[in-house]
């Protein structure tokens, strides 16, 4: 199954393919959001593999606190919600 192509999210650029749209048919499709697909893709692979390593150079008692301090932290937004 084809992707949908994104609607830009300038409003202007969004208006005029409305209007190619009713009167040719045919809009124009912007799919470049300014970014470098290798550079996006570098920092992915960096992202995914620091993670795990910061993971095993913590300690124990480190993970705990972290876990701990994100807990209070969930808990803290749910009792602001409600």
């Amino acid at each position: 199954m084809a992707k949908k192509p994104k609607r830009p999210r300038d409003i202007n650029t969004l208006a005029s393919n409305i209007v190619l749209c009713a009167t040719e048919g045919e809009p124009m499709i912007y799919e470049d959001n300014g970014k470098d697909p290798n550079a996006v893709a570098l920092g992915r692979k960096g992202g995914l593999r620091g993670g795990i390593a910061r993971g095993k150079k913590l300690t124990a008692k480190e993970r705990s606190e972290i876990a701990k301090k994100g807990a209070e932290t969930r808990w803290k937004k749910s009792q602001d919600d409600g």
